[in-house]
């Protein structure tokens, strides 16, 4: 794996670049699979279909036996952050490169402003951090940490045309640092609603934090298991249930980020039930994929490297339960909230829990990890975990149909993902900047073998080949029809499909606009889903309660996919645009 970051692309890498086709492989987006090509020129996905009529000088890509899927989005990541004293170790360079060796090609990272200070100045510094030094795209949220009406004022700025922010985040914890009381959230989230603009929350009860974080001290607790210790579940469902209910009473819409228990996911879909708006609910790799017994390991490296806010929980059934949440449409997003630390950082909490900067890895492994913990298991099949994994995103912050979705006229951010591919995590071979990986040691089949950003090879055949610089901003517009209603966008395309005259019709390919028809799946499809214990691309479970464990048996998704017809296209249904509640 190349870790020097590459400032130009070569002469004779450009045209190479510049066209691309990707043949054999098997389409998959949120709402279907079929076998299809793509040809990408230019950085656009010009053309789909079988038999496909392309220039001279074009790369091919062979993706026989592989799935071919719309790069990942990470809506949370924090690059480049101080807090707690301490400054990640990924910068926008490593956290970025480290994005695009596991597959996501769009990352959302976090401005957050100190007390006091304006949020277009803060603005403004990470785009001088981030836009020369980005492998790949990148959007911003902006961090709403103290309230005035001059506050208000600069979110109208930001949601404008010039700046491009449609999301604002708030914080129930963190007293006497980033943390608002009930009445600047209640605010703060009428103005998000009033702008059209999408307030996210970290919802937890600071005060009660405080209060235990103050007791376990004064009992001689200060060992990082104090960290979870100090805030329970309970104390996680508390704070969600407030932030709908304020969220409810401002009118608005409403996403939590990293939603870490399952009291938590219960608190959620108890006050969805009641909402006058969408509630989305964000859940992270690393709770899907290690959970809080680390935290209580005697080593105080392996322990802290383990501590982050909401806590992985010592429950372990949580992250099974997170899966779950997230097949069943309980939780609608992953995300990473990658915030990485050196060990010397961490080691600021020795002898005081509250002192550990919070944050972990998870950008790389988010996309593998839910592979591996919710595909390989038959909790979700392959339409889902791009729900999950990049085309809801999409949708919420107003992305879409140009990222999230392999159509037409969309960006070519491509995954080739190879459901075979096996390897080991470790600190010792991924791309981020930090010698300590929370899932060291986990073995995971499935992940990307070429990765595009923007049309370019930038992960070939395992050879990570970044560009520092080469990713851009990208403005989020407010009032997303997805969460405020109103008609989605579509790409303006040529029309979707290609005949060769001397090949005859070609394979129908899924358009570039959602749909709410369920189409008929072929009875071999059927068939083969029957015999395998899967169902057919529902975007929800591939299995039900009782039913195998798909990952300790004999089965294999490329297996199944080598067993279907050739032929046969499948389209399932989409949730209805602003929707998040119920089955798909």
């Amino acid at each position: 794996m190349t870790n020097a970051p590459v400032k130009k692309v070569p002469i004779h890498l450009q045209s190479s670049q510049n066209r691309l086709l990707i043949k054999n492989g098997r389409v998959v987006n949120d709402d279907g699979m079929e076998d299809a090509d793509v040809y990408v020129e230019d950085g656009i996905i010009k053309q789909m279909g079988r038999n496909l009529i392309i220039p001279g000088g074009t790369r091919v890509i062979d993706a026989t036996g592989k799935l071919v899927m719309p790069g990942g989005i990470d809506p949370h990541t924090h690059l480049e952050l101080e807090m707690m004293g301490a400054k990640t170790a990924d910068n926008f360079y490593t956290g970025t490169r480290a994005a695009v060796a596991g597959g996501t090609t769009t990352i959302i990272d976090f401005v957050l402003p100190e007390k006091g200070q304006s949020l277009i100045e803060a603005y403004h510094n990470w785009r001088t951090k981030a836009d020369s030094k980005v492998c790949c795209d990148y959007a911003l949220h902006v961090g709403v940490t103290w309230w005035s009406p001059a506050v208000a004022k600069e979110m109208e700025k930001l949601c404008s045309e010039e700046y491009g922010v449609n999301s604002f985040k708030m914080f129930m914890a963190y007293k006497d640092a980033w943390m608002l009381d009930d009445y600047q959230l209640y605010a703060a989230i009428e103005t998000c609603k009033h702008l059209g603009a999408l307030p996210l929350v970290h919802a937890e009860n600071g005060h009660i934090i405080a209060r235990n974080t103050e007791k376990l001290l004064a009992a001689g607790k200060t060992d990082p298991e104090g960290h979870e210790l100090s805030r329970d579940e309970e104390v996680e469902a508390e704070a969600v249930n407030r932030a709908c209910v304020i969220a409810n009473q401002a009118d608005s819409p409403l996403y939590i980020v990293h939603i870490m228990s399952k009291h938590a996911v219960k608190a959620l879909e108890i006050a969805r039930s009641r909402q006058k708006h969408p509630v989305y609910g964000e859940t992270l790799a690393a709770t899907v994929g290690t959970d809080g017994t680390h935290c209580r390991n005697a080593c105080f490296r392996h322990a802290a490297g383990h501590v982050m806010s909401p806590p992985l929980r010592s429950d372990p059934t949580t992250p099974q339960a997170m899966v779950e949440a997230l097949a069943d449409d309980c939780l609608q997003l992953i995300g990473s909230d990658n915030c990485t630390f050196h060990e010397k950082d961490k080691a600021r909490g020795h002898g005081n829990f509250a002192k550990i900067p919070n944050g972990l890895n998870g950008v790389e492994d988010r996309m593998a990890i839910l592979w591996q913990k919710g595909v390989n298991t038959g909790i979700m099949d392959p339409c889902r975990f791009v729900a999950v994994t990049s085309a809801t995103a999409a949708r919420v912050f107003n992305l879409w149909p140009r990222k999230g979705r392999v159509a037409v006229g969309g960006d070519a951010d491509l995954v080739v993902w190879d459901p075979r591919l096996q390897r080991t995590i470790s600190a010792a071979t991924h791309a981020h900047a930090v010698d300590f990986n929370i899932f060291e040691g986990q073995n995971v089949v499935g992940g990307p073998q070429f990765v595009i950003v923007n049309g370019r090879v930038c992960l070939d055949d395992g050879d990570l080949r970044v560009v520092e610089g080469f990713g851009k901003f990208l403005k989020t517009p407010v009032f997303s029809p997805y969460v405020y209603g109103g008609e989605t966008p579509k790409l303006q395309t040529p029309e979707p499909y290609a005949e060769s005259p001397r090949h005859g019709s070609p394979s129908r390919i899924t358009n570039g606009t959602p749909t709410n028809d369920l189409n008929i799946v072929s009875k071999q499809m059927a068939d083969t889903a029957l015999s395998s214990g899967c169902s057919t691309p529902t975007g929800r479970k591939m299995r039900e309660p009782g039913q195998r464990d798909l990952q300790n048996s004999t089965f294999s998704i490329s297996q199944e996919m080598e067993g279907l017809d050739t032929k046969t296209s499948v389209r399932v249904r989409n949730p209805p645009g602003g929707k998040s509640s119920g089955l798909w």
